[in-house]
């Protein structure tokens, strides 16, 4: 029994495909194809993502205009009647609160910056002015900036306040 049992075994360790060892060689060109591989996959996921990207903005871009088309033609309109003055000027008015409503409810915000202090992330200067109020207060707001959400599209160019010299006290140190 014992000589059958052995001689199953045996049969069985036949059986069995025996696993060969890789050679170095094997091993290193086994890993150099999945790398090429994995690079293969990463260059194409990287254009698929630019791709999406570039279709995104393009919709994106879709989108705003479609919402801007009624602007556009309240504009055509206004520029047909242009015979009443005072209803062109109406016209106009109402043309630029529609933009302005449009623009707000896409997350555009005015700075507001006349009578602030200077922030130079928010102003940019572009003149300064003797005044008695304290120093880098605005004083004039030149051109309106925008923020779109929390993200500056474009900086108020301002006017901002210097010390005033006084005269008694500059005579003072020159007599001095």
């Amino acid at each position: 029994m014992e000589e059958k049992n052995k001689e199953q075994g045996k049969e069985k360790e036949e059986e069995k495909p025996k696993k060969e060892k890789k050679s170095d060689k094997e091993v290193i060109t086994e890993l150099t194809d999945t790398l090429q591989r994995l690079q293969a996959e990463f260059e194409n996921y990287k254009k698929r993502i630019e791709k999406e990207k570039v279709e995104f903005l393009s919709y994106a871009k879709a989108d705003l205009i479609a919402k801007l088309l009624p602007i556009l033609d309240s504009f055509e309109l206004a520029l047909k009647n242009t015979t009443d003055k005072d209803k062109f000027i109406k016209g106009v008015e109402l043309i630029f609160a529609q933009l302005y409503s449009l623009l707000e409810s896409e997350g555009l915000k005015p700075i507001n910056a006349l009578g602030e202090k200077f922030n130079p992330y928010k102003h940019e200067v572009l003149m300064k002015q003797e005044s008695d109020k304290e120093e880098d207060t605005v004083l004039e707001e030149m051109q309106k900036g925008y923020m779109l959400n929390d993200k500056i599209l474009r900086h108020s160019k301002v006017k901002v306040s210097k010390k005033t010299i006084d005269n008694n006290k500059s005579n003072i140190k020159n007599n001095q």
